[in-house]
């Protein structure tokens, strides 16, 4: 499992993902926005969404869960 934080205070300006979908290593799971500049939410690992816990238009903090990937593996 995996759980993908935020690196900056921000809007969830976009959600790209559901629970549910695969992503690979590398995938756009989110944009974040803050002062003006969209922030993309990369996939560190090939896995599964498991939960999202946040929504579009919400408020997160820098370490706050973006997303979880279960199942996850690194890609070699």
């Amino acid at each position: 499992m995996a759980e993908v934080r935020a690196e900056i205070v921000g809007n969830v300006w976009k959600l790209l993902v559901a629970e549910g979908d695969a992503v690979s290593a590398g995938d756009t799971l989110a944009v974040l926005e803050s002062m003006k500049m969209e922030i993309p939410v990369h996939a560190p690992v090939t896995g599964v969404v498991g939960h999202v816990p946040v929504a579009e238009g919400q408020i997160v903090q820098e370490g706050d869960v973006v997303v979880v990937i279960e199942g996850s593996s690194t890609d070699a």
